[in-house]
């Protein structure tokens, strides 16, 4: 059943659309966040004034590579919220400098601009010198009229993202250019508090950077300790007989799944049922949506996951929902995704960040459900790493839509390396964690104190 939306509408807005009677303009929000700025006693820049641009890297078709030597880590609008960009396509260097206006660069504020319109990213110095798609807008803050922080603050506040989603009138449309966004009235408060915003906003971009590096050394460190370093070797002999009465798709013997096993087993190789508290997939059922968060648990898709501020879409009912427990998402856990498309989400393995522990997760989610959070730290970086992602696909049936299996998941050989080792790989995996939800919070905390100052004073 669908929710109905109620809205009580002023008539001077009837009036001034034209007395049109159609939904969209009047439920996104931007005449009540239009109207709250107008009451602002403070100085207020069109956005076109405190920007040195914004435009787009304009379409072309796209030349892939395989070797990082040739290629730019490309985003593409779905990816500029990813907390982790090492799984990105490679765009070729050749088309990157045939237009640089593909490459973003620190402090400018990315939003989706079709399909998805008005997401909203900040762009932090682990991202700068990726390429992005044409379907994200840059916008260049001018450094010497606006701090680059607060004015993505007030873009990415409940204020901005409905004038840019409507266009700053009202009206919902499908694709934002420039001159849509360019007479968005910015509000200035004064250097003191647009610079304490800025530095909130950047102390959150150098917690995700910190994330990043500790999510990258705990990796780098497995793979050196299972002396992984040449995935791409080709099998040396062919499946035996016996082998095949069990698969027959070619994939789960390609070279690089083999090999991917072949390192987690030859290294302090255990089943991984065996050292795990259980592995599995909650039951299907129906999911009751509710609105009142008091009888409601935030519902996470197996995508939002990989997100660097994981939101659910919706709350789904506390007791009416089949096999909830189930579905609650633990500190102990490594997540999963159990189906999709080769090269896409199935496969890579998550953390749940604090700020999720205790949600509702999807039942497309793969749990591992560890004795420890250190466990769950430290089979994360096994099962995330180069061979530990072969290895889970390698798993993977179905030709349309291929699908993991949690009873196969967990007769995986993996490395259970001496427990100084362990504790080492796991702490790096939990200072990842940690430092990334701290950036949540930073952001959130600074983006919220900006709304409060709206509110009050308008």
């Amino acid at each position: 059943m669908t929710a109905v939306r109620l809205k009580i509408v002023r008539a001077a807005w009837l009036e001034e659309g034209g007395r049109r009677l159609d939904c969209n303009p009047y439920m996104s929000g931007a005449l009540e966040a239009r109207d709250a700025l107008k009451r602002l006693a403070c100085h207020k820049d069109k956005l076109r004034d405190v920007t040195l641009g914004m435009f787009d890297s304009g379409r072309e078709s796209r030349n892939w590579v395989d070797d990082e030597r040739f290629g730019v880590r490309y985003m593409g609008s779905s990816a500029i919220n990813l907390a982790d960009f090492a799984n990105l396509p490679l765009i070729s260097n050749k088309q990157v400098a045939r237009n640089p206006k593909l490459l973003i660069e620190e402090g400018w504020s990315l939003i989706t601009r079709s399909g998805t319109i008005g997401r909203m990213a900040y762009v932090r110095p682990d991202m700068a010198g990726l390429a992005c798609s044409e379907d994200v807008l840059r916008v260049v803050p001018d450094l010497e009229r606006i701090p680059p922080g607060y004015l993505y603050a007030f873009l990415s506040c409940r204020y901005g993202v409905p004038l840019v989603v409507s266009g700053t009138y009202g009206a919902i449309i499908q694709h934002i250019e420039p001159v849509h966004i360019a007479d968005l009235p910015v509000p200035r408060f004064g250097p003191v508090f647009e610079q304490e915003m800025a530095q909130a906003i950047d102390a959150a971009a150098a917690e995700r950077v910190a994330a990043s590096r500790h999510r990258r050394a705990a990796l780098e460190l497995l793979q050196a300790k299972i002396e992984w370093n040449d995935h791409s070797s080709p099998v040396s002999h062919a499946p035996m007989a016996s082998s095949l009465l069990g698969r027959m798709d070619a994939f789960h013997y390609s070279p690089r799944v083999e090999a991917g096993r072949a390192s987690l087993a030859a290294h302090c190789g255990v089943r991984l049922g065996d050292q795990v508290e259980r592995v599995f997939e909650p039951n299907r059922g129906s999911r009751l949506k509710v609105t009142d968060p008091a009888y409601g648990v935030p519902f996470l898709s197996s995508s939002s996951v990989f997100e660097l501020t994981p939101r659910a879409e919706y709350l789904v009912s506390r007791s009416l929902t089949p096999n909830l427990e189930g579905l609650l998402l633990s500190d102990c856990d490594v997540l999963i995704p159990r189906s999709g498309q080769l090269g896409g989400i199935i496969g890579r393995a998550v953390l749940p960040l604090p700020m999720n522990v205790g949600q509702a997760g999807s039942e497309h989610l793969v749990r591992v459900r560890c004795h420890s959070p250190s466990d769950a730290a430290y089979l994360w970086a096994v099962l995330a790493s180069e061979p530990g992602y072969w290895a889970l696909v390698g798993t993977a049936f179905g030709s349309s839509i291929p699908s993991l299996d949690s009873s196969l998941i967990s007769d995986l050989t993996v490395p259970w390396l001496s427990e100084r080792d362990r504790q080492k790989i796991g702490a790096l995996a939990e200072m990842a964690v940690a430092a990334q939800n701290k950036g949540n919070e930073l952001e959130a905390a600074a983006v919220a104190l900006l709304e409060e100052k709206i509110r009050k004073e308008s």
